[in-house]
């Protein structure tokens, strides 16, 4: 497998990923300026709050308190929670195969020629680095 084991594997529901989304956006945010983002979803304020603060346990994002409230901000970058949650998907779904998950996607999605020539333009790119 191309992946160490020292690295740390992230598993986000849906709404930790959209909360880390807003906190990547904007870089620093209270409990209302994240809420105020995810208003298309219609959560209670303490949702958010309580989901903040089970992320801050877990070291996901941390707090400052400025002014009497808590300002938020990401200890995980969106690239590592990327890199993370493909390396699991491949692990526990495609038994580590990149081949198969690829193969997998390409035969049960649409794919556009531009999106083709990338990947084949990455696949190439890749190889050479071998």
């Amino acid at each position: 497998m191309a992946h160490t084991s020292q690295r740390r594997t992230y598993r986000l529901g849906d709404l930790q990923l959209k909360i880390m989304r807003v906190l990547w956006e904007l870089e620093r945010a209270s409990v209302a300026d994240v809420h105020a983002h995810l208003a298309a979803d219609r959560l209670a304020y303490t949702t958010v709050a309580t989901m903040l603060r089970k992320m801050d346990d877990r070291g996901l994002v941390r707090h400052d308190e400025e002014e009497r409230r808590f300002i938020y901000e990401a200890c995980v970058s969106e690239s590592e929670v990327r890199r993370s949650s493909a390396e699991d998907f491949l692990d526990r779904v495609c038994d580590g195969s990149l081949a198969s998950a690829v193969n997998h996607l390409l035969e049960t999605r649409d794919v556009s020629r531009e999106e083709l020539a990338e990947l084949q333009r990455l696949i190439k790119q890749h190889g050479r680095g071998q």
